[in-house]
């Protein structure tokens, strides 16, 4: 199961297959927008897998994020590099929160971005898996921008 096409917004630069092959290559997090309890926005960046046509990241279930996605599952998010050439994705979903699942991706997370799970930070990170919460952001529209030709004139 993938990305719906119908959820690509006109005017992206990609289609499904770049979408899909960027969010797939990029290690950076993604940064996701969510509402807090007084209704202000709010942005946290975590770190992100793609799968099953959806974002999937791990965090504490004691961390705000999950407390404000669980009140209010809509959010939007965006993955995108700080350097150029400026290129990325971002758009709109839903969260839906799983601690049964939080361990299993929390181990997945730790290897696409620190590789090797035996350092330190790896260890110290999956001693504390029975206190992650998974967050699987399913797409209501996505769109991406690739300013890669331009910037390279």
């Amino acid at each position: 199961m993938g990305i719906d096409d119908k959820a690509i917004r006109p005017g992206s630069a990609w289609s499904v297959a770049g979408i899909e092959r960027f969010l797939g290559e990029a290690e950076i997090p993604v940064r996701i927008a969510c509402i807090a309890g007084n209704g202000a926005p709010l942005v946290c960046s975590l770190w992100y897998l793609y799968g099953e046509g959806a974002l999937w990241c791990a965090t504490r279930q004691d961390a705000d994020v999950v407390a404000m996605l669980g009140c209010e599952p809509r959010c939007a998010f965006e993955i995108a590099g700080d350097a150029p050439p400026y290129r990325g994705v971002r758009g709109q979903g839903r969260a839906t929160l799983s601690p049964g699942d939080g361990a299993g991706i929390l181990g997945r997370l730790v290897d696409r971005y620190v590789g090797d799970r035996r350092t330190h930070f790896a260890r110290w990170l999956l001693a504390r898996q029975d206190r992650e919460v998974a967050i699987r952001v399913d797409f209501e529209w996505l769109t991406s921008w690739d300013f890669t030709a331009r910037m390279s004139r």
